[in-house]
């Protein structure tokens, strides 16, 4: 069988089983608080196993990195999203070891995607059409300056409620271990801990 059919099949069974029962909860976050992360695999069951979350704990945003590009990016809406609508009053970025936007090079990106089938007509006219192809296909130096720009850019927003703890960590993907590199409790002394 193939992976969808393996799914299904699955999933049949799970909801048959009633094994979803373990897992129900609403959608607010009992732990109050919402964060990003990278969609690297290794995380997946490791993160919220270190950071000691149930299911329902937190929202978690995933993406390429964990990083937050723009402030009026998708990232950038879920996150107000989490805040105003669904109770979240802090903000965790964690970025993690070994991540594979660390020194990511767009024009190997590129050439992937050519020789996967992407006409080169295709990549020539983003490329002239205004859009910054290259930039949006780029990586980060390090994971560290990282996670301090998303952490910045979003302590930073201006629809952001003020005094909102807006922390940064990295996770190490083999041991789960957990380095603070920014506590929002510091940078917002009146909020509550």
């Amino acid at each position: 069988m193939r992976n969808i059919e393996n799914i299904v099949a699955f999933n049949d069974k799970f909801v048959e089983n009633r094994d979803y029962e373990q897992y129900l909860t609403d959608r607010f976050p009992d732990k109050r608080m919402v964060i990003v992360t990278c969609m690297d695999a290794r995380l997946t069951e490791l993160l919220p196993k270190a950071l000691n979350l149930r299911n329902g704990d937190a929202k978690i945003i995933k993406n390429a990195g964990g990083i937050v590009t723009q402030p009026f990016g998708n990232i950038m809406r879920s996150i107000l999203i989490a805040v105003y609508e669904l109770g979240a009053d802090e903000v965790l970025v964690i970025g993690h070891h070994e991540c594979g936007m660390t020194g990511l090079d767009p024009e190997n990106v590129i050439q992937h995607m050519t020789a996967s089938g992407v006409k080169d007509d295709t990549i020539n006219t983003l490329l002239h059409s205004g859009m910054d192809l290259k930039r949006w296909l780029t990586g980060f130096d390090n994971v560290h300056d990282s996670v301090l720009k998303s952490v910045s850019i979003i302590r930073n927003h201006p629809l952001l409620p003020p005094g909102t703890p807006v922390h940064g960590l990295i996770i190490h993907p083999g041991t789960g271990k957990l380095d603070l590199l920014t506590n929002g409790y510091d940078a917002n002394p009146a909020h509550p801990a």
